[in-house]
């Protein structure tokens, strides 16, 4: 936090494997997946943070977690000057030669992190999300409540439950009455029965009352060593947790379509949807908001360029891109091509795949250094598809880094 202000350690979650999000994390971790053209991300949560001048940050990493290290390491660099950082951390096995158990058993594996920074409060956070967050409110409203752990919650269906965990409020509308992890049929709230608050996966802890959670729940041989289904419910049940309404927060900038934005992007129907939530005119996020921006770095490359009468519409075309087709509703991450006659519709391409002349891709996932050949389809044929590619229970389309098309 800014000079005078409390001392905050950021610890970004980004261990896990992401098997729901084959085959796009069959070569890397889950943040480091390609979003919005030009992202990654682990992006979306280090660009909320270091907005909020939360600038010490470390990145906890386990699996296929190279792609990932290369991009903090190369994008995030902070003031050394100012003894700020953003460092990945991997699995230390600091406790025995173990993986991580689960996502509090990684932060216990890594307390000494904690010990050596000695912040007053430690903002845990997930990085598997698209959104835009001032996480400073959320830790004002957690140190004038006095409280062990806040949790950030968002109000979704109560049919949903099953995907989220659930956090109930008290009478008062802040204290954590119980935390149930996946539950198939919660009570919902008292203002809005069809309603629940499911928890977004970002908490801030007293560093006290964190330390002595990790600790006990290490002692628990029934625990999954898990924030949500671990140590959330244990401070709840102590009654040391809160909850923190995410519609309350207000970021620099927001417009009213794009206020309360949050996604999970841990499938491929709910990443899809969310790549067409980027291009309507009125975007349900919006990418362009400077006062507060995600920051990335995609390199050195030239303009986009159309020629042959390659024309796009709806669509985020960037950098390095060349279109000499048509493209529409679809996403173009740097150095695309798309040949002449070729058609992109409803897609999101990653760097440096191709198109060939008179191709047709529809609704599809197509991971870097793709090649789609010349009169190859993909979205067309469906029974087709489902042979020879990853198909959706959504019915998108995707196709693992380098992927043959036939």
């Amino acid at each position: 936090m800014r000079r005078g202000g409390p001392s905050v350690l950021g610890i970004v979650l980004a261990g896990g494997e992401g098997k729901r999000l084959m085959p796009l994390t069959t070569d890397r971790a889950k943040p480091a997946v390609t979003f919005g053209g030009t992202y990654r991300l682990v992006d979306f949560v280090l660009s909320n943070l270091v907005n909020a001048d939360i600038l010490r940050i470390c990145v906890l990493t386990q699996y296929k977690s190279h792609s990932l290290d290369r991009h903090i390491t190369t994008t995030w660099r902070m003031s050394s000057l100012l003894g700020n950082y953003i460092t990945p951390v991997p699995a230390q096995q600091r406790l025995g030669p173990r993986w991580y158990l689960g996502s509090a058993d990684a932060i216990l594996q890594s307390l000494n992190l904690i010990y050596d920074e000695r912040p007053e409060y430690v903002a845990v956070f997930g990085a598997d999300h698209v959104y835009r967050m001032d996480p400073s409110q959320m830790l004002t409203q957690h140190i004038e409540s006095g409280a062990g752990v806040t949790v950030a919650g968002i109000r979704v269906p109560r049919s949903e439950s099953p995907s989220f965990g659930v956090i109930s409020p008290g009478s008062d509308g802040l204290t954590v009455e119980s935390f149930l992890e996946k539950p198939a049929d919660p009570p919902g709230l008292a203002d809005d029965p069809e309603s629940v608050f499911a928890s977004m996966g970002n908490y801030i802890f007293t560093t006290k009352a964190l330390i002595e959670a990790l600790q006990r729940d290490s002692e628990d041989e029934d625990s999954v060593h898990d924030m949500g289904g671990s140590i959330l419910p244990q401070l709840t049940d102590r009654g040391e947790a809160q909850l923190y309404d995410f519609s309350a927060n207000h970021v620099p900038g927001e417009t009213t379509r794009d206020r309360g934005y949050w996604r999970d992007v841990g499938t491929l129907d709910a990443y899809y949807d969310a790549h067409m939530d980027l291009i309507a005119e009125r975007p349900a996020f919006n990418l362009y908001n400077r006062q507060w921006p995600i920051y990335t770095h995609s390199g050195q490359l030239s303009p986009a360029r159309f020629n042959s009468g390659g024309i796009a519409s709806e669509s985020i075309i960037s950098a390095g891109c060349l279109i000499r087709g048509q493209v529409t509703r679809s996403v173009l991450s740097p150095g695309v091509l798309v040949d002449p006659g070729a058609v992109v519709q409803g897609s999101v391409l990653h760097d440096n795949v191709k198109i060939g002349r008179g191709a047709v891709v529809r609704g599809a996932v197509l991971d870097k250094n793709t090649e789609v050949p010349p009169g190859a389809t993909i979205g067309v044929n469906p029974e087709r598809d489902a042979e020879l590619y990853t198909v959706s229970k959504g019915g998108v389309i995707a196709l693992g880094k380098g992927q043959l098309v036939s």
